[in-house]
Parts: C-alpha cells; structure tokens; sequence
C-alpha cells in the first residue's frame, strides 16, 4: 500500500509541480523559506530546537493560524519548557504566522508529503507531539510519526459532505491513518460520529466545539485602523458600509452590479470588497472597471493618500489577514463563496461583532453553524441573487432589524466559546506520563 501511495504521488506530484509553482510565482515572497519544503532548515532553525522539548502545530490557512493562536496561548502555560513550532503550506500563511504569531514560536512550511522530506523533516525537528488544525491527511508524515513513536492529534476537526465519502471510499488508505490519532477534538456530535467511521478510535474521538469561536475575537495589538483609513478615502464618517468578504470567482461581479443599483436609494453606500484570494485583484480590478465603479487597491493606500469625500465608492482590498479589521465598522455583511460557489466561508467573525450577516444557498464547509445562525436569527440565507439584492436593500432600509440579527448573532458565538479550553484539555490529558514538563491547570 505504500509503495503504490508513494509511485502515484510522485506522479501527480510532477504532473501538477507546474501548476503549484505558478501559483506561488503569482502569490509573490516564494523563495524565502522554499527549501523548507524540502525539509532543508537553517542553522538558526536548528539551534533553537536542540536539546528542548518540541511540539508541532500545522495550520494550513488564515483560519486555522487564527485558531493556532488561540490553541498556543492555552497550552504555553502549562507547558512552559516546550518549544513550539508551527508550520503552514502557502506564502499567505507564512504572512500571517510572521505577522500573528511571537518571535519565539517557530515558523516553517510544512514538508512536501515524499518519504525523504517527511524524514528529513521529522528528524530533525524531532517533535515530542504533534497538533494537526483542521489539516489534510498526509499519509507518509502520520506513518512516519506513528513509526517515531510520537502522539500525533487532529483538532477542530470537522469531515464535510464532499470529503467523507471520499474517506470513506479510499477506507483501505486512510482507515489506520485516521486510528492512528492520539486524541481527535470533534466540532460536534456529526463529526465525531463520522470520524468514527473513518476509522478513528471511539475513546480517541472527542466532541469539544469549534475552536473558531474561541478565534473570533479582537483582540491584542491592532494593524489597521478602518476608521482612520476610511476618512483617508473620502468617506462620510455615518456612511453605510457593505462589506463583502472572503469573495469568490463571478460575486464581486454580482455585488457591483446590485450595489451600483442600491446607490440609487442610498447614496453614500461604500462597498467594500475583500477577494479571498488577493491575487485575483487584477481580475476585479477589470470588472470594476468595466461597470464604471470608482475604486481605489488597499495596497496603494500611504499615510499621503486622501481623497474627497464622494471621489469613491469602492476599497478593493488586495492584502491579506485584514479582513476581520474590516468586518468591524460594517453596516452590512456578505459571506462570500456561498453565491457562485460551492462551500462558503467563515461567518463566524462577523458574527462575533455583531454584524448583520447574508450569506448564499451554498455553505457547505460550514453546515453546522451556519445553520445555528439561520435558525438563532443571527443570519439570513439567500437563495440567489436577486433574493440578495432584496435582502441588501431591507437591511440597508432598516436599522432596528440589522441590530437584531447582530445582537442574536454575538449571543451564539458568545454562547458556543470553550472549545479551546477543552481542546487543551485533552491533548494535556493524552500528554500526562511523557516527558513534557507539565503543570496543573490553574
């Protein structure tokens, strides 16, 4: 099973090689650190991991950093001869470990899942546990974890109604990867039912929550003023704000066109559009265009630029880890990838600030919560996009009823906090006899 694991990788790996190298071309700051891919460590890098215990963290997106966050700043205390290190796969990753993320805990890519690299990696890392948030399941790092003989866990773990099938179908792969898990952090009783079936160990498999609404919050040292940067734009200090975030492909569109339209009745309407990949902003940057929008690229904005008031009406956003500074002051807000695609994105943000939230027919990677906010009246679903505009247009109209949905969606998120409290918990319960120094929970 492995050797056909690893001949069909390295196939697929050559194969798609181009494609994944262009996009990192595209992304930008792809040299610094691409050795570590390999497996291939500085001198500094190594120095700081001799003779300490170590433990890995690997987050694959903004998301999850977020959540690592979260996670570091339960377990350090009760760990506090550990040395952390946290990885990531993309370059917007790395951004924002660099950016979140003290200078004492580790940063690093994660290794590119050939048996060389994964021992490469492994070995001199050495890690005393390892912590997967949310990650993919890369069969030669479990197996040669599990051959270290180090615990390994999965938390914040969720399997979706596109990716359990295919677990389940490729069971003869993945059943003793997933039996392999010390300790499981399930985000609910869904969750935790169909890791079991996977293959993970029912005593490993725990139901704690979704950390996400522990790693919602504002908080610590600010990078942006929203306010500050509005004015720079020329923006009414009361103006309404639709903020449209985590976009995707054919939505900016979409909402351009509806917003030129709601312009009409509300004249001071800013939009606000944060693409979930920036480097598309050249695409939208065409579209905008096109339809006659005047906007402005967060990327040019310098403490000199300044605009009259009315010069503007859209801030396309092409930077990366802001988008929760701009949730903040929103007088509306769009959830993107659930119109013109499939799975949707965190509401979870927007929620904990009390916004009022709209968002697609199509949230699949977010059932559950999405879910709990339709129902508590914290969110409305639409639909398609005339329901959309509809919706825009009441909530926009109707100041009592956009309070109502943020008050009802800041209670669920408030009511649904302690996961990480107890994801803790558990990899520390699954740690005890080893020897990390611990000590107990105040």
């Amino acid at each position: 099973m492995r050797s056909l694991y690893n001949i069909l990788f390295l196939f697929f790996f050559v194969i798609s090689s181009p494609y994944y190298f262009f996009r990192l071309r595209r992304r930008g700051n792809w040299k610094k650190g691409f050795g570590q891919r390999f497996a291939q460590y500085d001198t500094k890098l190594k120095q700081s991991l001799s003779n300490r215990h170590v433990l890995w963290m690997h987050a694959v997106s903004v998301g999850e950093i977020n959540v690592c966050l979260q996670l570091i700043r339960a377990l350090e205390p009760r760990l506090p001869n550990i040395k952390i290190i946290v990885s990531t796969t993309t370059t917007t990753g790395m951004g924002e470990l660099q950016k979140k993320l003290p200078p004492h805990i580790g940063k690093i890519y994660y290794p590119i899942d050939r048996r060389k690299y994964v021992a490469r990696a492994l070995g001199v890392i050495h890690p005393d546990a390892i912590i997967l948030v949310e990650a993919e399941i890369w069969p030669n790092f479990i197996w040669r974890a599990r051959s270290m003989g180090i615990p390994f866990f999965l938390v914040n773990a969720r399997l979706s109604d596109r990716s359990f099938p295919r677990y389940k179908r490729f069971g003869f792969l993945f059943r003793r990867l997933f039996g392999s898990f010390t300790g499981v952090g399930a985000q609910n009783e869904n969750d935790a039912r169909r890791l079991k079936e996977v293959g993970c160990r029912p005593e490993a498999v725990h139901v704690v929550g979704n950390l996400k609404f522990d790693a919602a919050k504002l908080e610590g040292r600010r990078t942006l003023d929203v306010s500050a940067l509005l004015a720079q734009l020329g923006v009414p200090t009361n103006a309404p704000l639709l903020v449209a975030g985590s976009t995707h492909a054919g939505e900016e569109v979409i909402l351009a066109e509806q917003f030129l339209r709601l312009r009409q009745k509300f004249p001071d309407l800013f939009l606000i559009l944060v693409p979930r990949h920036f480097e598309r902003a050249k695409e939208i940057n065409h579209d905008l265009t096109r339809l006659g929008v005047k906007f402005f690229h967060r990327s040019e904005l310098t403490p000199d630029t300044q605009f009259d008031s009315g010069e503007l009406e859209c801030l396309l956003v092409d930077t990366t880890g802001e988008l929760r500074y701009f949730y903040e002051p929103a007088t509306v807000v769009f959830v993107g990838k659930s119109l013109t695609a499939q799975g949707g994105q965190n509401p979870i943000e927007p929620g904990a600030l009390g916004r009022a939230i709209v968002f697609g027919p199509n949230m699949q990677n977010f059932p559950d919560v999405s879910r709990m906010f339709v129902s508590g009246n914290g969110a409305v679903q639409v639909r398609d996009a005339e329901e959309l505009e509809k919706v825009f247009c009441e909530l926009l109209s109707n100041p009592v009823r956009r309070e109502e949905l943020g008050r009802n969606a800041k209670e669920i998120v408030e009511r649904d906090k302690g996961a990480v409290e107890r994801t803790a918990d558990m990899i520390l319960r699954n740690l005890e006899g080893r020897d990390i120094y611990m000590i107990p929970k105040k």
